[in-house]
């Protein structure tokens, strides 16, 4: 791709948001690449050296992990009130440690930092809340430790809000996730490889409203033969591009 089909591509899709009424991001792990976490269909993806026989990528140390440019350029399109709903299928917190509403996201796998009641829904901090030396991860399927927190508002099961294969996505989350795409008029795709269901059903709802659809991913998706805009470049560069064209906008 040329640079200079780069800056066509990136009015294009920055003229799209300019004029959307709806916009709705979707984030998946490309979003988080240059914060120094592993994706996982990637060239060196989890699953991508796991099918290779290859042990698995480096994990960054968390305490050195922060957002980066891709994060910023979405929290200040909300700030902006561009985005209407984020979903995001990572959970390493960076969304809502970049600034993002917490009322305006839905995180579709859960979030590493909450712990989550089986009862009412209620969400926690797990920082000074929830004791992994005590009590362990608190994932669904583990058994209940003794003395471990229960909710302060209904008194029931807490447990890490962390969706693991096999376990059920959080009803909130994909209602919301699914109320949101079925309204978008674009919906924008970025570090997600779309084939993960069923997240993967938001940007089919969105199609089916006819939303203009923009995808930032390494990797060929499924939907990109139905995206008005697809980019193979670095999200974070791709973003801070299209939002400097946005503001070139609304000047």
């Amino acid at each position: 791709m040329t640079s200079e089909r780069f800056e066509e591509r990136i009015k294009e899709a920055a003229e799209l948001i300019y004029k959307s009424q709806y916009l709705v991001i979707f984030t998946g792990a490309g979003v988080s690449t240059e914060s120094g976490i592993p994706d996982y269909r990637g060239p060196d993806g989890l699953w991508t050296r796991r099918d290779k026989g290859l042990p698995p990528p480096k994990m960054p140390k968390w305490s050195t992990v922060d957002v980066n440019l891709g994060h910023k350029a979405i929290v200040t399109l909300q700030n902006m009130g561009k985005m209407k709903f984020l979903i995001s299928q990572n959970v390493d917190n960076l969304h809502l440690k970049s600034g993002i509403k917490q009322e305006l996201i839905a995180e579709f796998h859960g979030n590493m930092e909450l712990m989550r009641c089986l009862q009412c829904d209620r969400e926690f901090q797990k920082e000074g809340f929830w004791d992994e030396k005590k009590w362990g991860k608190g994932y669904r399927t583990h058994p209940e430790q003794e003395g471990q927190p229960k909710c302060p508002e209904c008194g029931g099961r807490i447990i890490s809000s962390i969706v693991n294969f096999g376990d059920p996505i959080w009803e909130k989350e994909i209602t919301e996730s699914f109320d949101h795409s079925k309204m978008a008029d674009v919906f924008f795709v970025v570090g997600s490889s779309l084939s993960v269901t069923p997240a993967a059903y938001c940007p089919q709802y969105a199609l089916e409203n006819r939303a203009d659809l923009i995808i930032i991913n390494n990797q060929p998706t499924p939907f990109d033969t139905a995206a008005t805009v697809v980019f193979r470049e670095n999200a974070g560069e791709t973003l801070t591009n299209i939002l400097n064209e946005i503001m070139k906008l609304t000047d």
